[in-house]
This record gives structure tokens, C-alpha cells and sequence, in this order.
């Protein structure tokens, strides 16, 4: 009991430091902040492999995001300096995988696990979940922020035709190669804590490895659902005042592919669900 308490605490003090930083540095607006230190706090609080794959993501996206800004700003209508990200965004990027982490603490505490299908199904598709989860937002983040640095030009994955910068569904070989670089950096995040905070079966231990290949196909297999998402259900259109792609029609919009179902925040959460729905059912026949 005195050691989950010391976890909680250790948890909220971790969580508010990173929140009010991130403030500072532009990262999270005031609701952003608030909303990131509860969902930062349920992670570590949970279990600290949880809260290695949410820190993974939150900080190598938010480095990203703030590369290439002058380039960024050029062609993203949304740009807004150092990547600020609100309320929504947080919970839209960490939503799902919250409420997973609850459940798994409801149903095993704050005890680590060794992935096992025959110890429990349902503990193995729930932590399935929560590394689909992240893989596939930090394979979307990644892919989004270097594959429009990229000199390439980004193709349409409905039709292969050459698009503007900015278009959502476009896709690039960069920012393919970013989505499962992405997923294999949550795989690591999930695996290496593991080493220090559960003693597996040598057997047990080394099939855990298989994690970061299995994370690296969700980082890729998310970005590409979301790109299915954004050229399909979500609009996109170029403006000729503005000389911008945008994600909304008007006067002076002429469409360029969608249709204006989903906004940003919903394929995220679609895609989020479909790629943790997949990670889960393949940790099942893995593990």
C-alpha cells in the first residue's frame, strides 16, 4: 500500500512539472496543461511502463512539431507556434488510452505484467490496446511533421495523384519511414522500463522483444488509416486568398479531396481506435 501511494505521488509530482513546462514552452495551452497532467498522472500512477509510452510520444512530438516552423507555417493553415495543443487534442491523442489504463488498473492494480495470453486474455488485449494506441498517435505525429519537410511530393492514398503540402491523406516514403520509426520508439518505451520493473521467464522475456516490431507496423498501419481517414471523411481544399490547403470549404476554396464528416481531432480518435482494436487482437496470437 505505502509503495503505491509513493507511485501516486511520485506520479503527480512528475506530471505537474511536465505540465507547467510545457505551458511555459508553448507545448500545451492552459486547458492542454490541465488535461495533460491528469492523463499524465492516471499513466505513471497505473503502471510506469504506461507512463513511458505517453512521455515518449508527448515529447518526441512535441520536439518534431517544432522543427522546420518557417516551412510549417507556409503551408499549414492551422500552424500555430510551438505545435500549442488544447484540451481536445489531449484528450482526442490520449483519450482511449486512458480509459485502457483505468480499466487495466481496476483489473490488476498497479502490478506490471509479462505479456501472456494464457495468464489472461483480457489484460493482454488491454495493454495490446494501449501500445496500438500510442504507436499509431506517434506514427500520425511523426509521419505528419517530417513528411512535410520532406523535397518529395506527397501523393493522394486513394488515387497516387501528386497533391499539395498539406493535404490531408497525402502521403510521402519520409513520412511512411517516420510512422514506424515512431511505433518502434513506443515499443522501446514499453520494453526497456519492463527490464527493471518485472522479472520474466528468460523464454517470456525475450518473446517481449517482439513488441517493438509489432509497434513499428501500428505506427505504420495508423498513419495510413488516418491518411484513408483525411482523404476520404475529412475535407480539404485550396484557398486562393490565403494560397493555403485548408480543412474547410467557402467562397474561395476550391476542393481538393474529402468530404466534411471528420475534423483532424475526429480521425484521430478513429484511427486511434481501429489501429489499438488491430494491436490488441495481434497480441492476442503473439503473446
Amino acid at each position: 500500500m505505502e509503495d503505491q501511494m509513493m507511485q501516486v505521488l511520485i506520479a503527480v509530482l512528475i506530471s505537474t512539472f511536465i505540465a507547467v513546462n510545457s505551458y511555459r514552452k508553448n507545448s500545451l495551452d492552459v486547458s492542454g496543461a490541465f488535461a495533460g497532467f491528469f492523463v499524465m498522472a492516471v499513466h505513471l500512477s497505473v503502471n510506469y511502463r504506461f507512463g513511458a509510452m505517453l512521455l515518449a510520444f508527448f515529447f518526441t512530438s512535441s520536439k518534431l512539431t517544432k522543427i522546420g516552423e518557417e516551412r510549417k507555417r507556409s503551408v499549414d493553415a492551422d500552424f500555430k507556434a510551438g505545435g500549442q495543443r488544447n484540451w481536445i487534442q489531449v484528450f482526442s491523442n490520449s483519450g482511449i488510452a486512458t480509459i485502457l489504463v483505468i480499466a487495466y488498473w481496476k483489473l490488476k492494480s498497479s502490478q506490471d505484467i509479462c505479456l501472456d495470453s494464457s495468464e489472461s486474455y483480457i489484460i493482454t488485449s488491454i495493454v495490446g490496446g494501449i501500445i496500438g494506441h500510442y504507436s499509431c498517435s506517434n506514427g500520425d505525429t511523426w509521419s505528419s511533421e517530417l513528411g512535410v519537410l520532406s523535397d518529395e511530393q506527397p501523393r493522394l492514398i486513394t488515387t497516387f495523384k501528386v497533391v499539395r503540402r498539406g493535404t490531408n491523406g497525402g502521403i510521402t516514403k519520409a513520412g511512411l519511414q517516420a510512422a514506424a520509426a515512431a511505433g518502434s520508439v513506443i515499443g522501446l518505451a514499453f520494453v526497456v522500463p519492463g527490464i527493471f520493473t518485472k522479472s520474466c521467464t528468460n523464454d517470456s522475456f525475450m518473446k517481449q522483444l517482439l513488441v517493438i516490431p509489432l509497434s513499428a507496423l501500428a505506427g505504420l498501419a495508423g498513419s495510413l488509416i488516418d491518411s484513408l481517414l483525411g482523404a476520404t471523411l475529412q475535407f480539404s481544399g485550396f484557398c486562393s486568398v490565403r494560397n493555403k490547403v485548408v480543412s474547410k470549404p467557402g467562397p474561395t476554396v476550391k476542393r481538393i479531396s474529402g468530404l466534411s464528416i471528420l475534423d483532424n481531432n475526429g480521425v484521430n480518435v478513429v484511427s486511434i481506435l481501429l489501429t489499438s482494436m488491430l494491436t490488441s487482437v495481434a497480441c492476442l496470437y503473439i503473446f
